[in-house]
């Protein structure tokens, strides 16, 4: 064996190792999530007033509940998908997330409400909250342009 050939199984290992032994820093900073919040607007002009969470997290869970979302949870992964384009759009907006959270929006809606009460607009927002003392306070970090969803959704 050559030197280079040495060079190669110790270039090898450095790169198999991280998989033998893998780090525990999976972040590069721990933040506060964003959350996504949704209004519903009659027209472009209307101003915001009553925003809803989107997907908001059960207060509880059951055992069972518990044990089958360690199994089977493709809502809660899709859920895990919007937190990152929320994340992304904070740092790096980007039409690509922008449109993701809107439209997995619009779908949500369209299948678990009755589509004649639907308001034609949508706008979303994220937000962060923060503990502060004993006080829990909201701070808006983003808000979408108001867009027609009723016509786009797949």
């Amino acid at each position: 064996m050559g030197i280079t050939s040495v060079g190669k199984v110790i270039h090898s290992f450095k790169l198999l190792l991280p998989a033998l032994i893998p780090s525990w820093r999976f972040f590069d900073v721990i933040a506060p999530s964003p959350r996504i919040e949704f209004t519903l607007l009659e027209t472009e002009d209307e101003a915001p007033v009553n925003w809803t969470e989107f997907r908001p997290r059960p207060q509880r869970l059951s055992v069972i509940q518990m044990f089958k979302r360690i199994l089977w949870n493709p809502h809660w992964n899709e859920s895990l998908f919007l937190v990152s384009c929320a994340e992304r759009l904070m740092a790096h907006p980007t039409e690509h997330s922008r449109a993701e959270i809107q439209n997995r929006i619009s779908r949500d809606l369209k299948r678990n409400e009755d589509m004649d009460l639907i308001q034609p607009y949508l706008q979303f927002r994220l937000v962060f909250l923060d503990r502060q003392g004993t006080e829990i306070k909201k701070r808006v970090m983003y808000m979408s342009p108001i867009h027609q969803h009723i016509e786009n959704i797949v």
